[in-house]
This record gives structure tokens, C-alpha cells and sequence, in this order.
């Protein structure tokens, strides 16, 4: 038995199980019953969330910056139904070129307790297609999976024991790759035994991530043509740096709620916005779009719904010089 340790304890969230527990429990208590869909023009509704979510988007930062935000996914998740969880996550560390990667571990730990990985769909993975096995070193330095799993213990804490986990490390892929991944993974989203859970920060801006774009923005919401501001460069007059990024991510987020795969391509060229975990919602949106292509869902009747939850800002970036994360929650229900 190979158990992956929980590195990141310690550091990124607390390894004090009571102090954990209690800290998960009031980020998911905070939670209203109705959440509030953001619409594309920034309007916020409450709505109450469909029984059926079938995936979750949540972000993989510190708990102190990103806690709270990961909450209103995990809120948005009906266990009775569910016995296996795949968690897809970017990695930060080693470059996989067009390729995902399975663990070798049997055990995944967390400080609240461990998560049992599903050996028996790993190696039906690994006859289906092209996957590369991370060693445990790889395993134990990505952080993407590791910080949604105290949620999904806590989430499935009533019946852990009959949980499993798939976890699988997203790589570099092209828009073809992440098609043929999506296709593999489509049966598997599929089955309503199943949840998804893909792991992806949004806009890392400031010199320090090497990406500063801003989009002025008129007072009828026209935007101007994007620049790429510079540290010595003059602070903006107009609308603030925070305001640009909030939009840049809204327009992304707004091609993800469509489930436009292609669109969510044409959208990173033309902004090549840091979304870490772009390739693991481009599996997402690829599997949605093998289960449900776009010229065959009902205009009306029953269809995919992507929605997102949750958006916040680590800081909001007034200067040049400042530098900010943003984080954002959604989910994904497919009908019956």
C-alpha cells in the first residue's frame, strides 16, 4: 500500500484535524441555501442548485485566500448518490507534454483521514488510452488535487468508506488532446455514480506572473482595445486594474457556462488569461460536448447546465506594481 502524504499541510491549510474540520465546516455553513448564479452581465441571482451536479469547478489556493470561495462548489454537491469522485488538476511542477497522468498510490491522506484511490478504474484508464504514471515525489509536490481533498472528505464524511478517488494530473495538452481525453472520461461523467471535480485558479496578475492585460471599460460596458500594462507604467485613469481582470475572467467564465470548448479556446489565444487550470476544464467542457454536442441540445427541454457560484479576488489590484489571484466556483448538472 502506497499512501500519498498530505505535503501541503502544515503550510497552504492547517494539520490540526479538530482545527480543520471546524474551519471547513463554517466556510460550508456560510453557504446560503439559494447561491448566486453570476449571470455574464455581472448580475448575480440566487438560485436554488439542481440535485443533480455532476462536477464542481473550485479553486486550489491557500486556504486563507481561497477556503471560502472552494465552499460554494462543495455546497452545490448531493452525495447520496455518489460513490467515486475524479479529480482533475493542473501541474504546476512537471511539464506533461499532451499528456495526463495517473497515481500510483492507493491512498490519498488528509489530516481529517485518508481517501481511497480506485485502483480497479486506474487500470481500466490505463488500457484505454495514452497515460503516464507520476512517481510519488511528482504526486506529493502538486498542490492542484491535494487542496480539494479535505473538502471531499469532509463533503463524503458521513460515508468515506465508500468513497473513492480518481485523481488524475492534467498536462499541457492541445484543444485535440483535451477532446481525446474527454472522450475517454465522457462514460465516466456520464454515470451519475460519479463526480467531477476539476481543480483551476483564474487570472494570476502582476509582473510576477508575467501578465498584466487591461481592457479599459466605457460607460456602456464597451470595453477598449487590451495593453499590456507595465510596472513603471502610469496607474490608469479610467477603470481600475481589479475592474479589467474581474471582466477579463467574467468573459471566460462566461464561454465555460456555454460548455463552448472551442469558444473557451478562441477566448485563451486572444487573452491567453492565466487559468492554470485551463486544460482540466478543457477535458470538462470536451466530455460535456462528446456527451451532449451543442446542435443537438433542446432549445427547450432539459440540457447541460454550467454555473457558476462564486468569484473573488485575492486583492483588488489598483496599481502597476500590485499583483492579484482570482478564484472561482461553479457547477456542472446534466439532466437524468
Amino acid at each position: 500500500m502506497t499512501i500519498r502524504e498530505a505535503t501541503h499541510a502544515g503550510t497552504w491549510y492547517t494539520n490540526n484535524p479538530t482545527k480543520l474540520d471546524r474551519e471547513l465546516e463554517g466556510w460550508l455553513d456560510c453557504v446560503p441555501p439559494s447561491v448566486t448564479e453570476i449571470e455574464p452581465s455581472g448580475q448575480q441571482t440566487p438560485v436554488p442548485v439542481p440535485g443533480a451536479v455532476r462536477a464542481i469547478i473550485g479553486p486550489h489556493a491557500g486556504y486563507s485566500y481561497s477556503g471560502r470561495n472552494a465552499a460554494f462548489a462543495y455546497k452545490c454537491i448531493d452525495t447520496t448518490a455518489i460513490n467515486r469522485v475524479f479529480l482533475l488538476g493542473p501541474s504546476h511542477h512537471v511539464y506533461l507534454s499532451n499528456k495526463c497522468a495517473l497515481s500510483k498510490c492507493s491512498k490519498y491522506a488528509t489530516p481529517l483521514g485518508n481517501v481511497r484511490v480506485n485502483l480497479e478504474i486506474m487500470d481500466r484508464l490505463r488500457s484505454s488510452g495514452t497515460w503516464h504514471t507520476m512517481s510519488k515525489d511528482v504526486d506529493e509536490d502538486e498542490h492542484s488535487l491535494e487542496m480539494h481533498l479535505p473538502y471531499i472528505y469532509k463533503t463524503f464524511e458521513r460515508r468515506i468508506d465508500q468513497i473513492s478517488l480518481v485523481p488524475i494530473m492534467v498536462g499541457g495538452l492541445s484543444f485535440e488532446r483535451e477532446q481525446y481525453y474527454g472522450e475517454i472520461l465522457a462514460p465516466y461523467l456520464a454515470d451519475p455514480q460519479n463526480l467531477f471535480v476539476i481543480s483551476s485558479d483564474f487570472c494570476h496578475w502582476g509582473s510576477r506572473f508575467r501578465y498584466m492585460y487591461y481592457r479599459e471599460q466605457g460607460p456602456a460596458g464597451d470595453v477598449g482595445r487590451p495593453v499590456n500594462l507595465k510596472v513603471r507604467t502610469t496607474r490608469p485613469a479610467g477603470t481600475p486594474i481589479w475592474k479589467s481582470i474581474q471582466r477579463l475572467d467574467w468573459d471566460g467564465m462566461e464561454t465555460i457556462a456555454r460548455m463552448d470548448h472551442v469558444g473557451f479556446r478562441d477566448y485563451l489565444d486572444a487573452t491567453q488569461n492565466t487559468i492554470c487550470g485551463r486544460h482540466p476544464i478543457g477535458v470538462l467542457l470536451a466530455a460535456v460536448n462528446n456527451l451532449y454536442p451543442v446542435a443537438e441540445r433542446p432549445e427547450n427541454g432539459e440540457s447541460p447546465r454550467l454555473r457558476f457560484v462564486k468569484y473573488d479576488q485575492s486583492s483588488k489590484v489598483l496599481a502597476p506594481t500590485d499583483s492579484s489571484v482570482s478564484y472561482a466556483s461553479a457547477y456542472l448538472y446534466l439532466p437524468s
